[in-house]
């Protein structure tokens, strides 16, 4: 007759699959004072007329008597409630923490118990309904049960949590429910009982709904999304044919929507899961008589549910996307802790490096630019190493590419400057025998943009006293070729100065040679991809080689000439690279063949004498 009531310590929050039933809170169990219903005659007139349900009930939890509204809401007669159990009458045994407090006031022990039921009329429906057990006055041995049906409440706040929970446009679950379900699906009790013990998330986001948006209006771009949310009910269900549940399907604000997958399988089953959502949303769209395209990038992550946390998870699922949209849109990517890591690093690196400027936390080391006739010492180039607390010693392309994107490659390019210029001067005030060395340092061309070089170098010189043909700035290819305007008038002066510029990575950009005539250039330094296709010393090595690049460079040697500039070599690593060089006219090699890069003490080493390869020492990496 009577059906079991909802509640948090009986049967927890509302099942997954009935996202409109509103959660029920625990049990309200009131003890503070009541003064029980007067005795005598009045009482019971008022007993017997009152509206509200109630039941006079003994000591021993036995229905005494029982009044017309009471038999009108349970169904029956007041005289057939007459020795009934009241507990079984409206479930108060359905928890125990519900049973104890009402056995505490028939007991006198507790002043009231107040708690809220879910009933079953005789007729089929159901009733909500709010249960009192108060004693009756002093004189009257027993308490009064009470009960109140708030079943149009509670379907009013059923309602009321419904709108707040969905999304009104396309009546999915929205942000609120979603993290409501996520957190609960992130609970000890709900993946140790049953279960894989995993999760999986697919987080969505459309590409090239902002225009559509834009052109076509909200009214459009709002229609959209609910046939999008349609088509990922619909992958949704059919995921979960064969399953207990199918995934959650939410749109968590704008275009993004996240499909949840509790008691997930594994990598494949999220994996079949976003590819079918892919090609659910590239099918076109037809609205309002328009044929409208868009398609979607969707980051997968699936783990273990022990140990996650809402914000790890949508934090992992965002990342991933991000990566989906990078990667080129429309595809879906699976989270990757190692690439993740390294996007922390990256991070971490960012947001330390203008500090680790001030900080001193940066380093010089050279490596010698050797002449390939006399194989003596004629310049070094500066290489920049980081020293970073955490992470060690990192090399240019860990950072470089930050710096360049905050900007800090400016002050950063400063020092270097400075430094690479002070060690160069030192090394001819040391060494005042020998014919004095040149620096080599890299410039980017944000420094060309972002601050005066011309006057950074001119202050520089001025304050190291370092002769500016000692002094050589490095550019790459790609900044230099087609330069105008301001970086043009930059090489310029630089040039006029005296400073001698390098093309950097020669052969890999536009390799425009006619265009070098017009440049302030002196020096190509020819990319090492070219150096490694040479004759190797073994066997194996030689049968590798590639005869058109020794073709390439030897032209690009000999137009290099015919323009006045000289050509130094990357990458050398054996000396029948450095022979073969050498014979097709290449003036200065760098490489490992000579030496990696080294502290400022070594080159002292190494300047006067005779031949660097030897007395480096270094030889094949």
């Amino acid at each position: 007759m009577r059906e079991r009531a909802v509640s948090g310590t009986s049967e927890g929050p509302a099942p997954a699959a009935d996202l409109d039933r509103p959660v029920v809170t625990e049990s309200e169990i009131d003890t503070s004072p009541r003064t029980g219903p007067p005795s005598g005659l009045p009482y019971r007139s008022v007993f017997t007329a009152a509206p509200l349900a109630m039941a006079v009930v003994d000591r021993e939890g036995t229905v005494v008597s029982a009044n017309d509204s009471l038999a009108a809401l349970l169904g029956g007669s007041p005289d057939g409630f007459a020795g009934a159990v009241a507990a079984d009458l409206v479930d108060l045994t359905s928890d125990a923490r519900t049973w104890h407090a009402y056995r505490e006031v028939l007991r006198g022990r507790q002043s009231r118990l107040r708690c809220t039921r879910r009933l079953k009329h005789p007729d089929g429906r159901s009733l909500w309904v709010q249960v009192t057990v108060a004693p009756l006055a002093a004189e009257d041995d027993g308490v009064l049960l009470s009960v109140a049906d708030i079943s149009a409440r509670r379907e009013l706040q059923a309602r009321l949590r419904h709108l707040q929970m969905h999304d009104p446009v396309t009546r999915l679950p929205n942000r609120t429910l979603f993290f409501e379900r996520l957190s609960a699906a992130l609970e000890a009790e709900s993946y140790e009982q049953s279960g894989t013990g995993r999760i999986g998330l697919c987080y969505l986001d459309l590409d090239g709904f902002k225009a559509i948006n834009d052109t076509l209006g909200h009214r459009v771009g709002d229609r959209l999304l609910a046939a999008v949310a349609e088509r990922l009910t619909r992958c949704a269900d059919e995921a979960g044919h064969s399953r207990t549940s199918s995934p959650l399907v939410a749109r968590l604000g704008g275009d993004e929507f996240a499909l949840l997958v509790e008691d997930s399988t594994g990598t494949e089953q999220l994996a079949e899961l976003a590819e079918s959502a892919l090609r659910a949303i590239q099918d076109p769209f037809d609205i309002d008589g328009r044929r409208l395209s868009v398609s979607a990038s969707i980051g997968v992550v699936e783990r273990h549910a022990a140990g996650t946390t809402p914000t790890a998870l949508m934090q992992a699922a965002d990342t991933t996307l991000y990566w989906a949209k990078t990667d080129g849109k429309a595809r879906w990517t699976l989270f990757d802790p190692e690439r993740n890591a390294h996007r922390m690093t990256r991070q971490a690196l960012a947001s330390t490096l203008r500090p680790a400027i001030e900080r001193g936390e940066f380093r010089l080391e050279y490596q010698p630019l050797v002449g390939m006739e006399d194989d003596r010492l004629h310049g070094v180039e500066a290489l920049i190493r980081w020293n970073h607390p955490q992470f060690g010693v990192l090399t240019p392309n860990r950072f470089i590419g930050l710096a360049e994107e905050d900007g800090s490659i400016v002050p950063l390019g400063r020092w270097v400057l400075r430094t690479a210029c002070e060690q160069a001067r030192r090394w001819q005030l040391d060494h005042p025998d020998e014919p004095p060395i040149f620096v080599s340092v890299n410039v980017a061309v944000r420094q060309v943009w972002d601050s005066d070089l011309v006057a950074d170098v001119a202050e520089t010189l001025a304050g190291t006293g370092l002769a500016p043909h000692l002094l050589q700035l490095e550019l790459t290819e790609s900044a230099v070729m087609g330069s105008a305007g301001r970086p043009l008038q930059t090489l310029k002066a630089l040039s006029d100065m005296g400073v001698r510029i390098a093309i950097d990575d020669f052969g890999t950009g536009y390799s425009n040679l006619a265009y070098l005539s017009r440049l302030p250039v002196s020096v190509l330094k020819l990319d090492g991809s070219f150096v490694r296709g040479f004759q190797y010393d073994d066997r194996e090595a030689t049968a590798r080689a590639n005869p058109a690049d020794e073709v390439v460079v030897e032209a690009m040697i000999q137009l290099a000439h015919r323009l006045g500039l000289t050509v130094t070599a990357e990458c050398v690593e054996t000396s029948a690279q450095a022979t073969r060089l050498r014979s097709i006219g290449c003036d200065t090699g760098q490489g490992w063949l000579y030496s990696r890069p080294v502290p400022p003490d070594r080159i002292s080493e190494l300047l006067g004498t005779p031949g660097v390869q030897a007395e480096a020492g270094v030889g094949n990496p």
